[in-house]
């Protein structure tokens, strides 16, 4: 009953070897798409540049060989911190093409969440660019103690290399050593199931933990494909992306798994604009358009655009939180289009979507994409629930885009990974038509425009703080799915510390999308009487004062 059964069953074809990097560039060389753009980056710095298919895999070829000339081994992580850009494919790819495993990381994170993320990944290479090492290098190389694993930082758009040295690492201009490629050694042979990418997510424990793919995950998300992205056969797609390649949802959608099939990609570096949407669609003739809910927003909130002004549009899609009944509707009346959302997490990528095969229900998810086995469970009997019931989201461990496992985390992988399942955290329910209508985890994590966010991270970071004694970050709800992260603080005894210099505080030690937007002076938190801070009982009305940005 919850299935697409007017499809045939959907047949994986898993190889025993495969790899992403290769997948991704080589394949199309000696075709006709070698020669096609694959990739146009506009940046409001430094304008617009592109690569075709054929430049990509010589690029990523190079990029390969010097991390081999470096000493880089197979299974090394090398640690990526670039805005977007045609470096990030190149490092991104160029790593796996090699054997390497690649580590994406937003260029939001502050000097201190890098060094911690290369510690913690065991990073031997940091590729970044100059902008971000100016700023790093200090921080880096005061933690090079705590960080001996890393031993290179390949830097880029940089005309000199020398004002960023940095003692005990090697520190190089990424395109000299480019440059210096004379021989390049074909890619490396990897099996299908090898770690190929590792990506770092919200823990519970109030660090980011690691969650390590294989190569198989961009064929496990080939089902999306079909079943959401509706691409086209007569032309050459150009696809619109809204995000940064450091998230799950943009590495997937705007670059691994377009680029496998010979697509083109648009994305944008710099302020986030909604008219400046309007222009590159218009410029690029896009066809497709990839974004969150703020970004549809947006469009119909600050522009007067309707479709006849980007015609060559034909879908559009959405991620990261929930598209509100209300955007919806506002976009079909301006637009006269829908908006397709997906459901995915960083374990296991967009894998409930609506699609053009089955009318959208405003509210649901839609259907799981054929292919993955979803199952609700109830997690206590690892029984099915009932139609209209709630119940746990549960994979098959066996589905190709299941992720490998938690970085150096046997007890939280055995803790979700068992009994033949991966236990998603998040709960959902069955309508009596197969529509899946998705609930959310019941844990503490915030999501707030399109990131989830851990509380217990920012709370560690603030009880770092000397004039705190305890805290809780919580989500606040500013208008109808609009979630803002924002934290109630109970100072120590005769602490002279004010809301605006503990918002400071967050500036400096979080990246700006986990940062407090308001900050709340309280004198205590309702608490079981185990005295567990009860969450969902902490409002304003429990604070002194506070202060917001």
């Amino acid at each position: 009953m919850h299935k697409f059964t007017d499809f045939p069953p959907w047949i994986w074809n898993i190889p025993g070897y495969f790899n992403i990097g290769v997948a991704c560039t080589d394949t199309h060389l000696n075709t006709a798409r070698a020669e096609t753009v694959a990739m146009i980056v506009e940046d409001d710095a430094l304008g617009t540049s592109s690569i075709t298919f054929a430049e990509l895999a010589l690029r990523t070829d190079q990029f390969a060989q010097v991390l081999r000339n470096l000493g880089v081994k197979v299974g090394d992580r090398v640690l990526i911190r670039l805005p977007n850009s045609l470096d990030y494919p190149i490092a991104f790819l160029g790593a796996m093409k090699m054997g390497a495993i690649s580590v994406p990381t937003s260029t939001l994170l502050t000097a201190e969440e890098v060094a911690y993320l290369a510690k913690d990944s065991g990073a031997t290479v940091l590729v970044t660019d100059a902008a971000a090492w100016n700023v790093m290098a200090g921080q880096i190389t005061q933690n090079a103690a705590d960080i001996a694993n890393l031993n290179h930082v390949l830097v880029t758009q940089l005309e000199n290399v020398t004002e960023v040295k940095a003692a005990a690492l090697n520190v190089q201009r990424l395109e000299d050593c480019m440059l210096a490629i004379d021989k390049i050694a074909p890619a490396h042979t990897t099996k299908a199931d090898d770690p190929a990418y590792l990506v770092y997510t919200s823990g519970t424990t109030g660090y980011p933990k690691g969650v390590l793919h294989a190569h198989r995950a961009l064929l496990g998300r080939q089902p999306a494909a079909k079943f959401w992205f509706n691409y086209s056969e007569q032309i050459q797609d150009r696809i619109m992306h809204s995000g940064k390649f450091n998230w799950t949802y943009v590495l997937g959608t705007g670059l691994m798994d377009p680029l496998y099939l010979g697509k083109t990609v648009i994305v944008h570096e710099g302020k986030n604009d909604a008219q400046k949407w309007l222009d590159l669609i218009q410029k690029h003739q896009a066809t497709i358009f990839i974004g969150v809910p703020t970004i549809y927003r947006q469009l119909i909130q600050k522009t007067s655009a309707t479709q006849a002004d980007i015609p060559s549009l034909r879908h559009y899609m959405s991620a990261g939180e929930h598209l509100s009944d209300e955007v919806l509707a506002q976009w079909r009346d301006r637009f006269g289009l829908d908006i397709y959302e997906a459901v995915g997490m960083s374990e296991f990528s967009y894998y409930l979507s609506q699609s053009k095969y089955r009318p959208i229900r405003p509210g649901s998810a839609g259907f799981p994409q054929p292919g993955h086995e979803i199952h609700l469970l109830n997690p206590e009997t690892m029984q099915p629930v009932t139609v209209g019931e709630e119940g746990m989201i549960c994979v098959k461990d066996h589905d190709p885009g299941l992720f490998l496992s938690y970085w150096n985390l046997e007890e939280e992988t055995a803790k979700y990974k068992h009994d033949g399942y991966f236990f998603t955290g998040d709960y959902a329910k069955y309508d009596a038509d197969g529509y899946i209508w998705f609930l959310g985890r019941k844990d503490d994590i915030i999501k707030s425009f399109g990131y989830r966010v851990s509380p217990y991270e920012i709370e560690r970071v603030y009880k770092g703080h000397p004039a705190v004694a305890d805290c809780a970050a919580v989500g606040e709800e500013l208008e109808k799915d609009k979630l803002l992260v924002v934290i109630y603080v109970i100072p120590k005894p005769d602490a002279a510390v004010t809301p605006d210099d503990l918002l400071t505080y967050g500036k400096q030690h979080l990246a700006a999308y986990k940062s407090p937007k308001t900050v709340y002076l309280a004198k205590d938190f309702p608490r079981t009487k185990n005295g567990k801070i009860l969450r969902k009982d902490i409002s304003p009305n429990i604070a002194t004062s506070k202060s917001s940005r």
